[in-house]
């Protein structure tokens, strides 16, 4: 590659084709743990899993990727980087192929959990990123290659049920699989090795990634920023399909696909926030973000329930709030690469573990804010918790 003088040595801003080809990668891994949310539904009535277990289909793969971040992304700053992103790779494309065969649960509980598990080779690429990019433009070249693993978060439910909608859910899982296989020969081909500078083992790793979250300010700041703005995407998700399929808009699958879709265009928050990072103004631009995560839930309330202006609120609101969580996403990540290079890997674990954590916690929030009291409960504690982080925001 033209943009390095040695494997590990960052001289010059990636090519334009190297960074789209680590965002389209970070979009396709990324999307396996998404697939499985509106198939919940076929996927159970298919293997036979009890009503009260249904649930096991999503969350065991949430389960596995957050087991991940913890446990193997840290690895990206003991191995080297390509061989660990292939080998997660081939795991996720056999773990995918299991799915996709399975005719019993337990089959596929275990895809599910090994399928979270090897795609967090995602958040070992994002790092990676960071290495080969200067200080200057570093910011810029995460946001590009973060835009990719939002599409790729946002995409991957209606690519899911349209595809189901047309053919099977297994389909789904056979596609994907082969898509992971054709990438392990991509990487091997366009990726250039980078092998981390450590004289740790993995066991001292682990342990080293307990003092860094106690010893980095920056750290446990972004992580708790970002937990209570994810904890509300993932509550706006997970409770607005219920929404729209009620008695209020009534819209099938393929409607609710369609409004999904619409969040997309949140994603080109990304490198609009790397380069304002890049520019030193990650402080009031984080502000901004918590302020745009707060007003979409306010915006959800305008117009009658069920009218065509209060559906064109919500997707209004779907668009603002997923260019605010976006844009914070990749100021915390700015932030953090910014530090020691050799601990970066455990650092960008260590910030995705803990938001996931605060994600799980809006989904769990939205499925009983709902059941007690509809969307305005579950609105409100939407708006909450971005003005909760907004205000040990204004401690900082």
């Amino acid at each position: 590659m033209n943009c390095l003088t040695s494997p590990s040595t960052a001289v010059s801003t990636p090519s334009r084709s190297l960074i789209f080809f680590l965002a389209a990668t970070c979009g396709l891994i990324v999307a396996n743990i998404y697939y499985a949310q509106p198939l919940a539904g076929p996927i159970s009535a298919e293997l036979g899993l009890p009503a009260a277990t249904a649930g096991l289909v999503v969350t065991l793969t949430q389960i596995g990727y957050g087991a991940g971040l913890l446990l193997l992304v840290p690895l990206g700053d003991l191995i080297e980087n390509r061989k660990l992103v292939i080998a997660l790779t081939v795991a996720c494309a056999v773990s995918l192929a299991i799915a996709a065969c399975a005719q019993h649960p337990a089959p596929f509980y275990i895809a599910s959990l090994l399928i979270g598990v090897s795609s967090v080779a995602v958040q070992i690429l994002v790092p990676y990123a960071s290495h080969l990019a200067p200080p200057e433009t570093r910011g810029r070249v995460v946001g590009s290659i973060m835009s990719g693993l939002m599409c790729g978060i946002m995409l991957a439910r209606p690519a899911a049920s349209f595809i189901t909608e047309f053919s099977s859910w297994q389909t789904v899982f056979w596609i994907s699989s082969a898509l992971m296989l054709t990438l392990t020969i991509a990487l091997r081909l366009i990726l250039p090795p980078r092998v981390p500078e450590t004289g740790m083992h993995y066991g001292q790793l682990l342990a080293s990634m307990l003092h860094l979250a106690r010893k980095t300010p920056v750290l446990q700041r972004r992580s708790l920023y970002h937990a209570c703005l994810f904890g509300a995407f993932s509550l706006f998700w997970t409770a607005t399909p219920l929404l729209l399929a009620g008695p209020d808009f009534q819209l099938s699958q393929a409607g609710i696909a369609w409004f999904a879709l619409a969040g997309v265009s949140g994603a080109v928050a990304a490198p609009i926030a790397g380069r304002i990072a890049d520019r030193g103004w990650t402080r009031p631009a984080t502000g901004i973000a918590m302020g745009a995560v707060a007003a979409a839930f306010l915006i959800t309330h305008i117009g009658h329930p069920g009218s065509a202006f209060a559906l064109g609120a919500l997707v209004v609101a779907a668009i603002v709030l997923d260019f605010g969580v976006t844009a914070n996403l990749v100021l915390g990540q700015r932030a953090l690469f910014v530090l020691a290079a050799q601990h970066r890997s455990r650092l960008n674990g260590l910030y995705m573990a803990t938001f996931f954590a605060g994600g799980a916690i809006g989904s769990a929030l939205a499925g009983w804010s709902y059941a007690q009291s509809g969307w305005a409960l579950t609105s409100w504690i939407g708006f909450a918790l971005p003005v909760t982080a907004f205000l040990y925001y204004l401690s900082e």
